[in-house]
């Protein structure tokens, strides 16, 4: 009876250790597992945010390496976490209630050797609450990268967009005028306090910001480069503590030019030859010179009239249409390359006698 106990107990045992050997041998691996840190992102650390009167928009750049310094071709997906507490509710040193995240297509890293931007947008925002935002990417169901920084910001009606936006063009300057915003988007009065935030945009440059005007209504832009065009934003902002909620935008374009004329020729004089009179002066210093305009006024005139345009390149007219025995004074102006030209004042006068 031992015997076969025993007998029975060998085959047991013998049946265990082959079934775990053929569970061992089929666990998929035919290799060693690759280690998380070459599939693992880098975490996002550009998260940042744009409010308007409908929403956010949220931007942030794809990550193009791993953590450890592996490129990353693509990526498979983004998970978008937000958390929004009622502001009677908040507490600055609770731990953010963050929701399931939302799922966000990925796709290639780079576009044209530079990193792509991801954005979402989000409208239907709550009144009265503070929203909080992170994200992070996966490059496969089970690497997916650490947190990135998380922006947070208060969201209440906005102000409406201010009305009557002009631009007008000065002496290398454009100033810009708009009325004053007394409405919410949901027509309520505004009851705290409001500013207004200038942006400006140019022909292949991006959007930026350049002023803030906390109280008035105009702003003068001085940094202008001539004959450019420039696009400019004006949204009004309120402010709710430390926050600011941005509103309403109007939008506005203008091209800047010069209307500063060059200073007047000197050194003119007007000498009698055979051929005519012929009229002197010395060469303008302007850098953008379009020419000179000669006048002449009779002695019993009181006004002078253009007889003559030269070109940039010369400081001589000679007048041929002049009358014998007749005193005439002769003036010259510089004018530029503007569009209208500006035009300097007329220099002294020169004279001679036939």
């Amino acid at each position: 009876m031992m015997s076969i106990l025993h007998r029975a107990g060998v085959a047991g045992t013998s049946l265990l250790m082959g079934a775990s050997l053929l569970f061992l041998g089929s666990c998929g691996y035919k290799d060693h597992p690759v280690p998380p840190d070459t599939v693992v992102p880098q975490a996002i650390e550009d998260l940042r945010y744009q409010t308007d009167e409908k929403g956010v928009t949220l931007a942030w750049s794809y990550p193009m390496e791993t953590i450890r310094g592996t490129e990353i071709e693509d990526l498979s997906s983004f998970e978008l976490y937000r958390a929004e507490v009622p502001l009677k509710d908040y507490c600055a040193t609770c731990p953010i209630p963050f929701a399931d995240p939302v799922e966000q297509p990925g796709g290639l890293t780079t576009e044209d050797g530079k990193a792509r931007t991801a954005m979402f947008t989000m409208a239907g925002l709550k009144p009265g609450y503070k929203y909080f935002f992170k994200v992070r990417s996966r490059t496969s169901w089970f690497a997916q990268s650490a947190d990135s920084n998380i922006v947070t910001f208060i969201w209440q009606e906005p102000a409406m967009a201010p009305e009557g936006l002009t631009a007008t063009v000065g002496n290398k300057q454009i100033t810009l005028s708009w009325q004053p915003v007394t409405t919410l988007r949901d027509g309520n009065p505004v009851s705290g306090p409001l500013q207004y935030q200038i942006m400006r945009s140019s022909a292949g440059k991006k959007t930026e910001k350049i002023g803030l005007v906390e109280r008035g209504t105009t702003f003068v832009d001085r940094n202008v480069a001539l004959k450019e065009k420039y696009t400019y934003q004006v949204q009004t902002q309120l402010l709710v503590g430390k926050e600011v909620v941005a509103g309403g935008m109007s939008t506005v374009s203008a091209l800047s030019v010069d209307k500063t004329p060059p200073e007047p020729p000197t050194g003119v004089t007007a000498i009698d030859t055979d051929m005519g009179t012929k009229v002197l002066w010395e060469k303008s210093g302007t850098e953008d010179l379009g020419g000179y305009r000669v006048y002449r006024r009779a002695a019993d005139a009181k006004e002078a009239v253009m007889v003559g345009e030269v070109e940039p390149v010369y400081t001589l007219y000679v007048d041929t249409e002049r009358e014998k025995g007749q005193r005439y004074y002769y003036s010259v102006t510089a004018f530029d390359q503007g569009s209208p030209a500006n035009e300097s004042q007329r220099s002294a006068e020169a004279t001679t006698r036939h």
